[in-house]
């Protein structure tokens, strides 16, 4: 049973899983709107806000703690670009928009992106 466990498996092994979530995280972070299933989507979310929440306390171990999981390109974008146009904005920095269903499979589609 799985009762009180949170969070999607996707089929996958958890560092798999981690890794999939996390690229997802990079490249939102790169591209700044990605097209992904609305189950990923909503998983990415999770990690997405947490990294951009980190990178806004801004300061040296923030940036250390960032680059451990993250590449240094995308740390520098983080830190000196995403992170200071939140400064104002307690969280929400991500936006969902539903696009319909994915013709193969059925699954529901989505638009990932930063909020301006």
């Amino acid at each position: 049973m799985r009762k009180r466990n949170q969070g999607r498996k996707f089929g996958r092994k958890m560092d798999q899983r981690t890794a999939l979530l996390r690229g997802l995280a990079e490249n939102l972070f790169l591209r700044e709107r990605i097209k992904t299933t609305e189950a990923k989507a909503k998983e990415a979310r999770m990690i997405a806000e947490k990294l951009i929440t980190k990178a806004k306390k801004g300061g040296l171990a923030s940036t250390r703690l960032l680059a451990q999981d993250l590449s240094p390109r995308i740390v520098k974008k983080l830190v000196g670009e995403i992170a200071p146009r939140y400064t104002e904005r307690k969280g929400g920095y991500t936006r969902i928009i539903r696009l319909g269903q994915r013709t193969a499979d059925g699954a529901q589609m989505v638009i990932f992106e930063l909020v301006k």
